[in-house]
């Protein structure tokens, strides 16, 4: 932690420091009185007022639980795109196979062609979805290592 940055504990100290009132720091910093009583009593403080307090102190403010929520909250969007991606490609493959499958059904002749298209579709999918649902990620591979070397 450099010396531009403060942790919300210490927002309670650092007005004390400058001899302010918690009514001067609120009209300072365009926040309610009630907020600046919360946020100093440890309680959740939005994005907003944080960069209200950090303007005011001139400081960055930095609170480990925030940053883990929107790291949590970034992971988790990130994860329903993909989701959507996965879905919006499998509707793709589904549209691109009507085609070639009605054609089968009426020239027999033409199933090779609509297998290797389902083959081709089946392939892309399942590989996306690996990546997606992440079935060989972290979880999988810490199992298999405590599986493998297992203490006794």
């Amino acid at each position: 932690m450099d010396a531009d940055t403060i942790n919300l504990r210490d927002i309670k100290k650092m007005r004390l420091e400058r001899h302010w009132s918690q009514d001067q720091l609120a009209e300072m910093s365009g926040l309610s009185i009630r907020t600046i009583q919360r946020i100093e009593n440890g309680e959740n403080a939005g994005l907003e007022s944080l960069k209200s307090l950090a303007a005011v102190f001139e400081i960055n403010i930095t609170d480990s639980d925030k940053t883990q929520e929107m790291k949590q909250i970034r992971k988790e969007e990130e994860y329903v795109q993909n989701v959507k991606g996965f879905y919006k490609l499998l509707a793709i493959a589904i549209l691109s196979l009507v085609v070639p499958f009605i054609i089968a059904v009426n020239d027999s002749s033409h199933w090779n062609v609509f297998l290797w298209i389902l083959l081709s579709w089946g392939v892309i999918l399942g590989i996306y979805s690996l990546n997606i649902f992440d079935l060989f990620g972290e979880q999988w591979k810490r199992k298999m290592i405590d599986k493998k070397f297992k203490k006794k």
